[in-house]
């Protein structure tokens, strides 16, 4: 007996979510991108009356066609339903099950990015640092358990951030400052001493970001992203749906000259810092912890209760590449939170693995 029911639907009807990868606004954006969006509503079987369906959400699913011929199922976030954990594994089979009639015949595998709390952080008591997960093969044992197929996979990479930092904003700006670390609030106040302002901007002042980008990368020796896609944020316009969001670019500058740059989102109650760069020069200015508290500020103002700074390591270890981040991120004072990542549930198996082996030898893959 199927437990779960999906429906397509347009993708102006999605429901609104703090979730911004799970809004209209993400699908439109990504599918100026190459992406199709295919949005769904998820009921589930009521127990009580057989018959009868329970409306329970919904899901954005972006569907991309590879130069092999074959389709991707891609859920950014998605879903944002969260069962309980002990069937979390069987109730994402079941999804998998009812999405799989409606997706291209082409379509070899469905990626869940999963926004879930990771059960191997989120113990209660616990505050020391998390450290590691455990193998893939005592993840696997975990979320197959109960299912029926035991087919799910954990991705080889994350796509999205699985972790990152939360500032609940409930407070006063001043009690929020005095939740932040020491250091955070001095380079705050130095930034300020030091004539940084901070100002809200737009499509033109894109070289402007760019520019500071195209530093971050290089310093960071990461990939990055054409000026395109960055433009496509701004121009981006989903007013014609119930789930929009806001989209802001701020730089801070002194004496006009660019320092630090972000792209602000603001859906529901959430802001999500979603992009971000900084100039190689005049660090010492300590321009973007001065950016971010501006935009905690604003978001705030906009009626946002939580403050998402969207990406970090997964444990204070300063061997980490992506530690500064930690580092950086934590000093706002916020929660640290650790998501389940990617997990794939594939249809066709040798053409996932072929994918997966191809995603594995990738430039820039990591674990």
């Amino acid at each position: 007996m199927n437990l779960l029911k999906v429906i397509p639907k347009d993708t102006g009807a999605i429901i609104p979510s703090r979730i911004l990868q799970q809004t209209a606004f993400w699908a439109k954006f990504k599918n100026s991108t190459g992406w199709h969006p295919a949005p769904f509503d998820i009921f589930e079987s009521d127990q009580d009356r057989p018959g009868y369906w329970i409306h329970k959400g919904d899901i954005l699913i972006l569907l991309r066609e590879l130069q092999s011929g074959g389709v991707i199922a891609y859920a950014p976030y998605g879903p944002e339903i969260v069962p309980e954990q002990e069937r979390q594994g069987a109730w994402l089979e079941e999804l998998s099950e009812a999405l799989r009639e409606y997706l291209p015949e082409a379509c070899f595998a469905i990626r869940f990015d999963l926004n879930w709390p990771s059960p191997w952080a989120e113990v209660p008591g616990n505050e020391q640092p998390w450290l590691e997960l455990p193998d893939i093969p005592v993840q696997e044992m975990r979320m197959n358990f109960g299912t029926r197929n035991w087919n799910l996979r954990k991705s080889p990479t994350n796509i999205l951030p699985s972790n990152t930092v939360i500032l609940p904003l409930e407070k006063s700006p001043a009690q929020i400052l005095g939740r932040m670390k020491p250091k955070t609030r001095y380079n705050i106040r130095l930034s300020q001493r030091k004539k940084i302002k901070v100002r809200f901007s737009g499509e033109q002042d894109l070289d402007k970001w760019y520019y500071l980008y195209n530093q971050t990368v290089k310093r960071n020796r990461i990939a990055g992203e054409e000026k395109d896609y960055f433009q496509q944020v701004l121009l981006t316009d989903a007013r014609d749906t119930i789930s929009p969001a806001v989209i802001k670019l701020l730089l801070a500058e002194n004496n006009g000259t660019p320092l630090a740059g972000m792209f602000l989102a603001l859906s529901q109650n959430r802001a999500t810092y979603l992009y971000g760069a900084s100039a190689s020069y005049h660090r010492e200015m300590m321009a973007p912890y001065l950016l971010q508290w501006n935009a905690i500020q604003y978001a705030q103002q906009k009626g946002c209760t939580e403050y998402d700074l969207f990406g970090i390591s997964s444990n204070p270890d300063p061997a980490n590449p992506m530690y500064g981040l930690y580092r950086f991120k934590t000093g706002f004072g916020g929660k640290v939170r650790h998501r389940l990542g990617c997990w794939d549930y594939p249809y066709r198996q040798d053409t996932y693995e072929q994918f997966r082996i191809a995603e594995i030898l990738a430039p820039g893959f990591h674990q």
